[in-house]
């Protein structure tokens, strides 16, 4: 029996690699997305391996052009652009990942709990949803951000704690689906808590749905950081994001339009790239739906 298990889950193994593979095979500007953020992943770990100091300032070094020596020039106190731009991948790369994170716990526990309560808890709880949802995120997080302290910390807890709401209500869909099943019947009926059937039960379920909206918000965090901070409201100096960068570009444009266009392209190819890896995670969870593109 043991030996049966381990076939099964070896060749449901198999499937999952070989429609990741063949949607690669069809996507090629997957693949190309996927390698360049390989590389701006790469470069922002090692950042602090590089001979590279992104604050120091050199004043008759000032807004000059991509060079060996400075690959992407100087900005307009000339602190190098190279180094300036792979540490704002760090920054804009935690914030996405830890904003992601606390966004997705807050969505998947509300959308969880409303689902599986229903009745009152649900009402309040959606209702709590519809509120925020209606207000425009962008006018909701920019606001709030004014009465925060500009810093990194602020960043990533005013985007974490106002963009949920989406992922709860798809977490609520699928745990409104889930709770008529067998099991969570059985598992209600057996008197298990609620909080051990949506560890157990309904996370693991909705887990394909978690993975793509992982990706997806992890995304849209990059963006509203970069958006935030090119409104000044966001990763403050001397510290640098490519939200900022962009900020710090206007003044130059005429002269200098490499400096918005570098950080411009990756906050593009990164938004891009991350979604494409939600597709191909969501194939890897679930391979007939692969199979169903086919047809």
């Amino acid at each position: 029996m043991m030996k049966s298990n381990e076939k099964n889950t070896k060749k449901s193994r198999s499937l999952r690699v070989d429609s990741v593979l063949l949607a690669l095979k069809h996507d090629k500007a997957a693949v190309i997305s996927l390698f360049l953020l390989g590389l701006i992943i790469l470069f922002a770990f090692i950042a602090p391996l590089l001979p590279v100091e992104p604050n120091a300032t050199n004043i008759v070094n000032r807004l000059q052009p991509p060079s060996a020596g400075h690959w992407f020039g100087t900005d307009e106190v000339g602190r190098d652009y190279f180094a300036r731009v792979i540490y704002g991948s760090r920054v804009s790369l935690l914030v996405g990942f830890l904003a992601m994170l606390t966004s997705l716990t807050i969505g998947v526990a509300v959308g969880t709990v409303s689902g599986l309560c229903g009745g009152m808890v649900d009402m309040i709880l959606m209702r709590i949803v519809d509120v925020l949802y209606s207000i425009p995120w962008m006018i909701l997080v920019t606001v709030v951000s004014i009465f925060l302290r500009p810093g990194l910390k602020s960043i990533i807890l005013v985007i974490g704690f106002f963009t949920w709401m989406e992922i709860a209500r798809l977490v609520r869909a699928e745990t409104l689906s889930l709770k008529e099943r067998e099991f969570i019947l059985y598992a209600e009926f057996s008197g298990v808590g609620i909080w051990k059937i949506i560890i157990h039960h309904i996370i693991p379920s909705v887990f394909p749905t978690i993975i793509v909206s992982a990706t997806t918000s992890m995304a849209n965090a990059i963006m509203t950081e970069s958006s935030l901070s090119f409104l000044g409201v966001g990763i403050q100096q001397p510290m640098s994001s490519w939200g900022s960068l962009l900020q710090n570009a206007q003044g130059t444009m005429q002269n200098t339009f490499y400096m918005a266009l570098i950080p411009g392209l990756l906050i593009i190819v990164t938004i891009f790239a991350f979604n494409k890896l939600g597709n191909l995670l969501r194939v890897f969870v679930e391979p007939k739906i692969m199979n169903d593109e086919k047809e």
